[in-house]
């Protein structure tokens, strides 16, 4: 903007400009004072007073013609008075708190929502290149709906765009082309989604004149020679169509449609086709009352030409997520040249020459009513993401509802790329978003040009630029992964993490797994066991898995040893013919029991020493039977125990009534079968629960059965009664995914 002194004359013709658009506004909302309107043409004239445009007219020429054309569209006093102003903040020293102070939070919220668009705008985010900004162009437009909360606040944005796109003239080359873009890819898209087709129809043919100016000045030239012929038909169509119409009862307002330049060049490039060989430009509107007229007219219509197949489209049954209602037909008219024709209602027509801005049309106040809100709120849902007439760009944004945008921040990169994250995302989700690399070696981060905390949450519109550290071990800090601290909040921050350190820990887990293992073997005297083989008898057929999971503790060195020396006596029972399963070896533990009693009254000899058979462990208050021995006097068995169940039957006169005795507790190890669909942190999850209850393990061991997806799980726990085994098994079967807990006997 250049300072000039005002000239007189022009002022005065703004002012009979105003007070015609004064008239407007009365003829439609009378009942609503122009007070605010007024007042906002005063503060916008002293605001810009001496401001010229690159054309050399006086600046407040611009918002005027913004609020004109806003008015034109039947937007409320308030809207106008914003328009008016639009620029203020931006331009001048008038604050945002003033107009507040000055017209009230309405129409203040209105003009800092222009504001904020026009900040972005500024930033000059478009590519160059026409692909390359068809690939922003949906960020981009997110990121606008993004700042707004009042779909007028669009609408004044829009109109604002028109009147520049109209007066480009006196810019450069470079700024023209720029706008261009912008407008293509993000405003024409824009208004096509709230049905102005007004402002589409002109957006497009104004950015392509910029883009394509030779194929506009081809397209001219083609149609200039063919207007003559194009009126006769037309002319003739609309008689005989009108005629047909009346004579069936319908009455109907006929009107001629240009097609419009920017839909003629795409074709031209889909169909890779020459201006002259474009031959459907002709093209009718036929206006009607009611619905029922629509479809008559259809039937007269594909009476009088012959219809072209594949050409139809019933917008009425079906309308349009932005509104948009009409019947579409392609037939063979007059010459049997191509004619399109638009059978609508007038107020269908009024929706979708004007789309949400008509609501405002028929209003006689700045408030809208439920019914409107709920119309304007379902055209908001309703939007889809592709866009029938850009198919060029990316997809368009899910809905205009602008809640939706309250769970999303948009930030930029330094050179001006939109980034979508998650609301309360932090520096660190946005290094990990442009590349996992520059997530792991992220180690600070600038935002608005300012240092910041890692943890530091986003805020839309912010700049952020991230600091890398160099060298092969940089990685990410453990800290990030704790959801207390902040650090990261989106699923593909937690992801990168988590892959980091899971790999990481992979080859250090093996190195430690094969560690213990030798060291078992070793311990053994089983030096000469194949690591393979000893995998297999935990049922995995992968060594490294089995090596991570011992690595990581998940199988314990005692469940190893354990395993081993069972796999050794089974061999031997094996190799003996014995059919009764061979007592088992029991590791040592490191809480030993005490020998010789084992806290049970034998009925008629109390003194008699006892132990507890390895073979089944029977708990305090379980039922349990004395096997006499010859040489270590009574052993106590599980009444249930498989290995005397043989021996009880040839020699009943050795077995004798035994009964708990309810002081000097002893602990026994209890073995348990856990029963589960294997998943990740199974083991985990049931070494917590024993953890829990203070119970000593001494024993671990796990069996995946890979065909049926069953994780058979052993553990053994010191338990010193029959009501702790029943507490125990309660809540390992609660845990997620165990099927049912077992106590093996004998």
């Amino acid at each position: 903007m250049i300072e000039t002194i005002p000239n007189p004359d022009v002022q005065d013709l703004l002012d009979d400009r105003l007070e015609q658009l004064l008239e407007a506004l009365g003829r439609r909302f009378p009942s609503v004072s122009l007070e605010p309107v007024q007042k906002a043409w005063r503060v916008a004239c002293k605001a810009h007073a001496g401001q010229t445009r690159k054309s050399g007219e006086p600046y407040i020429s611009h918002p005027l013609a913004v609020a004109e054309i806003l008015a034109g569209f039947g937007l409320d006093p308030a809207a106008i008075a914003a328009a008016l102003m639009h620029d203020v903040v931006e331009d001048t020293s008038i604050s945002t708190d003033k107009i507040r102070k000055e017209f009230g939070d309405e129409i203040a919220t209105l003009v800092q929502g222009v504001t904020k668009i026009s900040e972005i705008e500024a930033r000059e985010m478009m590519p160059e290149n026409l692909k390359e900004a068809a690939a922003e162009a949906e960020s981009l437009r997110r990121l606008l709906l993004a700042t707004v909360d009042d779909l007028r606040v669009i609408l004044i944005k829009l109109a604002d765009r028109l009147h520049n796109m109209q007066t480009l003239g006196s810019l450069s080359p470079a700024r023209r082309k720029r706008m261009a873009l912008e407008t293509l890819e993000i405003y024409a898209p824009l208004a096509n989604r709230l049905g102005i087709w007004q402002f589409k129809s002109e957006f497009e043919d104004l950015a392509l004149a910029e883009l394509e100016p030779k194929a506009v000045e081809m397209i001219k030239t083609v149609l200039a020679g063919r207007q003559e012929e194009h009126d006769r038909l037309l002319s003739e169509a609309m008689s005989e169509l009108e005629a047909r119409l009346r004579e069936t009862g319908v009455e109907p307002t006929l009107r001629t449609r240009a097609k419009h330049m920017h839909s003629i060049w795409r074709k031209m490039e889909r169909k890779e086709l020459h201006a002259d060989e474009i031959l459907d430009v002709l093209a009718l509107r036929v206006l009607v009352d009611t619905i029922g007229d629509c479809y008559s007219a259809l039937g007269v219509v594909h009476s009088l030409w012959q219809p072209i197949e594949g050409e139809f489209d019933d917008y009425i049954a079906k309308k349009k997520p932005n509104l948009y209602q009409s019947l579409h037909t392609t037939v063979l008219g007059p010459g049997k040249q191509p004619l399109e024709v638009q059978i609508r209602t007038k107020a269908m027509h009024e929706v979708a020459e004007y789309g949400v801005a008509a609501h405002w049309m028929y209003k006689e106040n700045a408030r809208l009513s439920e019914e409107v809100q709920e119309q304007i709120a379902a055209l908001r849902r309703r939007l889809e993401s592709h866009d029938e007439d850009a198919p060029d760009a990316l997809a368009f944004v899910e809905g205009l509802k602008t809640d939706v945008f309250r769970d999303q921040v948009y930030v930029f990169t330094p050179r001006n790329r939109v980034i979508e994250l998650p609301v309360g995302a932090t520096p660190i989700d946005f290094a990990y978003h442009i590349h996992t690399e520059v997530g792991h070696r992220c180690r600070g981060a600038t935002v608005d040009g300012r240092m910041v905390p890692l943890n530091t949450p986003l805020q839309t519109g912010q700049v952020v630029r991230i600091v890398t550290a160099k060298g092969d071990a940089v990685g990410p800090s453990r800290d990030w992964a704790n959801p207390s601290l902040g650090f990261v909040v989106s699923n593909r921050g937690r992801a990168k993490i988590k892959q980091y350190f899971r790999r990481q820990a992979h080859g250090e887990a093996i190195r430690s797994g094969r560690e213990v293992l030798e060291q078992q073997l070793r311990k053994l005297g089983m030096t000469k066991v194949k690591h393979e083989r000893v995998a297999q008898l935990f049922g995995s057929d992968s060594l490294d898995d089995f090596l991570v999971h011992v690595g990581r503790q998940e199988i314990t060195s005692q469940s190893i040893t354990q395993r081993l020396l069972e796999a050794e006596a089974e061999a031997e029972a094996a190799a003996r013919g014995d059919t009764i399963k061979p007592a088992r070896r029991e590791l040592p533990t490191a809480r030993e029991r005490p020998e010789g009693h084992a806290g049970v009254m034998v009925f008629g000899a109390d003194e008699i020493e006892s132990r507890v058979a390895r073979c089944c462990n029977p708990l305090p208050g379980e039922p349990a039977v004395g096997h006499l021995t010859r040489s270590r006097g009574v052993t106590l068995h599980h009444a249930e125990c498989q290995n005397i169940a043989k021996a009880r039957e040839r020699e009943p006169e050795r077995f004798i009534q035994v009964e708990w005795k309810e002081k000097d507790p002893q602990t026994v190890p209890v073995e348990l079968r856990i029963f589960a669909i294997d998943r990740s942190g199974l083991v985990r999850d049931i070494t917590d629960v024993i953890s829990r209850l203070d119970l000593h393990m001494t024993g671990f061991g796990a069996i995946r059965r890979d065909s049926q997806g069953m994780a058979i799980i052993s553990a053994i726990v010191e338990l010193g009664s029959h009501a702790q085994l029943v507490d125990l098994i309660d809540k390992l079967e609660a845990v997620k995914n165990v099927v049912h807990v077992r106590r093996p006997r004998g």
